[in-house]
This record gives structure tokens, C-alpha cells and sequence, in this order.
């Protein structure tokens, strides 16, 4: 790549690795609604693992119709849907708010994940492509810090400005009259609405700062369609079809560890909500640092190695939660939350490697896999009713399982037998 190249990349690369921090941000609330709507809507651990999975069904359902649209129409205009959906989803939280209709709050979210499954289905192989072929998982994994410097942000000021850290206990839900219970749980819910007020408006100027400047269609490399001697169908290709697998249980997994971290540390260790958020907060700034920390690492580690170890090490701490409990146990899953960092990415660009022209579909079909999101945590939730939280923290040690043997082995490509090596970052 020339220096001229490089310049003309910059911009494009600043601007695209800003959406990752958005949709970190967005992705990132989820962890703070489920325990605030869970009691302002009076919900079971099941009925708020439904949060999650209206947010993740949204990247299933529009996976696939994302990558069509970029396939004839482009990044750009993949982008600019993407953000007006984002924006229309966040303002849709204040008539929910207001009626206090937990399916409303279901509905916005699901219409935010919509707008976000376009986002990443243009940003990641985007970013992928913004440079040489041997530096993809490097320059996806220092985007994606962004994305884990958001996850921090947005539990400490989602704890700040939504969670009042007030609870009830059932004695006072029977000691209350129905109209001071009534307007305690509308004055929970109220909670939501100037945040995402501003969340839509914000999203609404980078859409304009989007439409006016110049991002450059990026096409595979040549040396990359190269592979191909004709148009192959992409279904014959195990390293994307274990990689799909593979991201399903990879995001199943850390959302669940996230989403259910508040209601986690509160059995655990007696830490109320609002505290509770910034732990979290102090975690998903670990998942931040990893993804630098990683980033640096993948000069000197193979990026699937790396993996592999990082999947061991999240097999051992979520041992510990579910085996040990109280303040030790927290500190293991703060440790999981670093671990999973360099993940997402990883698992991307490893699976969409050497797909040439078929990059778009291929990152389509990896994204859609993110309605792991959707069908882990109701499993985690419902398993959580009938035992306890600290028990169904076996469900993403499982998952780091699969994240463990697709890096050993099921990300071996097909048409390329080289094993993947540290590459410069340009």
C-alpha cells in the first residue's frame, strides 16, 4: 500500500471506527435495562432475558437483507440505513416509556439492533479491507477497542442516569397502595426517555456528518479474489460455516455474562445496583484494555493461538463463578470480561478470510449469527429461575468450548492451508 493510499484510508477509518463505539454504546445499555426494566415492568429473569433477545433476533432477521443492500447499493448507503434506524429505534423509547409496556421497550430495541445489524455488516469487513489483507484481524480488533472503550462508558452513565437504585421488596409491594406502587414503577420507566432522546439525536448528526463526506467503496483485493478461479459457492467453505457456528456461542456467551453481571453480583455479594453498575462499568473497561492489550499482542501471537488461549482461561474463571460465589467470584467474572475482548473479532475475520467477492455475503452470514444473544440468555434466564444465577453461569462456560475448538482447528481454511500469523497493523 503506498502512503497516498494511507491518507486517502484515514479519514474513512476515523469515521467508520466512530460507528463502533456507537453501537458499543448501544449494545452496552442492555446490561443496565434488564435489571431496570425487570422492575419497573415487574418481570421474571426470563421475561427480562427477553431484552436481549429482541435486540439479537434484529441481527438474524436482518443479516441477510443488510448484505443484499451493501451487495448493490454499498457501504455508504448500508451505513446511512443503518443510523436513521438506530435513531428512529432510540426515540421510539419514549412513547414506551410512557405507556410503560414492556413489549414497546421490546419493539425500539429490536428496531435499534436492526439499524446496528446494518452498521457492523458494512463497518467490520469495511475496516477488514481500509488496508493490506495480512493486517485485517489487527485493524478489526483496534476498531472494535472503540467498541470496548463504549461498553465501559455506557454502564457507569446508564447506571448514572437511569438506575435510581431504589428496589422493592415484596413487603412493600404489600404495603403500598396500587396507586403508589403504579407510580413508583411509571416514574422507574420515565427514567429512559432523555437518554435515548439524546442517543437519537446524536445518531441523527453522524448520519449527516456520513451523507456529506466521502467514504471510498472498497472491492476484495485482487490478491484475494485470486483464490477463486470462478464463482464459488460460499457454503463450500468449513472455516466460515464453523466461524457462524462458532459466533453464535462466542456472543450467546458475553451476553450473558454482561447482561446478567448486575442481578449476578447482587446475590452474590450483597452489591446494590447502582454500585453493582460500576463494577460492571470497571469490567467493560477491562474488555477495553484487552482489546488494546490483544491488538499489541498480535504482533508476536497468531491471532486463532491467541484465541484459544483466552477461551481456556474464560473455561476457568466461569468455574470459579459457578462453583465458589462472593467477592472472589466477582473478580473472576471482571477476568472474563478482559478475556473475551479480542473474541468478536477474531472469530470475524478468521471466519470471512479469503471469501474474495464473497466477503460481503460471508460477513452477513457471520453477523446473522449474532442471534446467539437472543437464544442464550433465555436459556441462562430460565435455568437462573429454576436454580439460581450462580448455576446458570455454566451456560457460556459451555460456550467457551466451542470458542476453544474453533481455534485449535475449525478455523482452518479450506482454500488456503497456511496457518494465520502476526501481521503489522498498515
Amino acid at each position: 500500500m503506498t502512503n497516498a493510499d494511507k491518507t486517502n484510508y484515514r479519514l474513512p477509518f476515523i469515521l467508520v471506527t466512530g460507528l463502533f463505539f456507537m453501537w458499543g454504546f448501544a449494545h452496552n445499555l442492555n446490561p443496565i435495562l434488564i435489571p431496570h426494566l425487570k422492575k419497573a415492568c415487574q418481570l421474571t429473569d426470563f421475561q427480562s432475558a427477553l431484552i436481549d433477545s429482541s435486540f439479537f433476533l434484529a441481527y438474524f432477521f436482518m443479516a441477510i437483507p443488510a448484505g443484499m443492500a451493501m451487495k448493490k447499493y454499498g457501504y455508504k448507503s448500508g451505513i446511512l440505513i443503518g443510523l436513521f434506524l438506530f435513531a428512529i429505534g432510540a426515540f421510539l423509547f419514549i412513547p414506551a416509556a410512557n405507556a410503560r409496556v414492556f413489549i414497546y421497550f421490546l419493539t425500539a430495541l429490536f428496531v435499534i439492533a436492526s439499524g446496528l445489524t446494518f452498521l457492523e455488516t458494512a463497518a467490520n469487513p469495511y475496516i477488514s479491507q481500509l488496508g493490506p489483507p495480512e493486517g485485517a484481524a489487527r485493524r478489526l480488533n483496534f476498531a472494535q477497542s472503540f467498541n470496548g472503550l463504549a461498553a465501559s462508558v455506557a454502564p457507569f452513565l446508564g447506571g448514572l442516569f437511569i438506575l435510581s437504585g431504589k428496589s422493592l421488596s415484596e413487603n412493600d409491594k404489600i404495603t403500598m397502595s396500587a396507586d403508589q406502587l403504579s407510580a413508583f414503577l411509571n416514574h422507574e420507566a420515565e427514567a429512559v426517555r432523555i437518554p435515548y432522546f439524546i442517543i437519537g439525536l446524536v445518531v441523527l448528526v453522524v448520519a449527516l456528518l456520513v451523507y456529506k463526506i466521502n467514504l471510498p467503496e472498497i472491492q476484495p483485493v485482487e490478491a484475494e479474489a485470486s483464490v477463486f478461479k470462478e464463482k464459488i459457492d460460499i457454503w463450500n467453505y468449513p472455516h466460515l460455516m464453523y466461524g457462524v457456528v462458532t459466533q453464535f456461542f462466542y456472543v450467546g456467551a458475553q451476553v450473558c455474562v454482561s447482561s446478567f453481571f448486575i442481578r449476578y453480583v447482587y446475590k452474590s455479594a450483597g452489591i446494590p445496583e447502582k454500585p453493582a453498575a460500576i463494577w460492571l462499568s470497571v469490567a467493560l473497561f477491562g474488555f477495553m484494555a484487552g482489546r488494546f492489550i490483544g491488538t499489541a499482542l498480535m504482533r508476536y501471537i497468531a491471532a486463532n493461538r491467541l484465541l484459544a488461549l483466552y477461551s481456556a482461561i474464560n473455561i476457568v474463571l466461569l468455574l470459579i463463578v459457578v462453583l465458589m460465589g462472593g467477592k472472589i467470584s466477582v473478580f473472576a467474572l471482571m477476568g472474563v470480561e478482559f478475556f473475551m475482548s479480542i473474541m468478536f473479532p477474531t472469530i470475524f475475520s478468521l471466519s470471512i478470510q479469503n471469501l474474495g467477492e464473497q466477503t460481503k455475503l460471508g460477513s452477513s452470514l457471520v453477523i446473522m449469527s449474532i442471534v446467539g444473544g437472543a437464544v442464550l440468555p433465555l436459556m441462562m434466564g430460565r435455568l437462573s429461575d429454576l436454580t439460581n444465577i450462580q448455576t446458570a453461569y455454566i451456560i457460556p462456560c459451555a460456550c467457551f468450548l466451542v470458542t476453544l475448538f474453533f481455534a485449535l482447528s475449525g478455523h482452518k481454511l479450506r482454500a488456503a492451508k497456511t496457518e494465520p500469523v502476526a501481521a503489522p497493523f498498515l
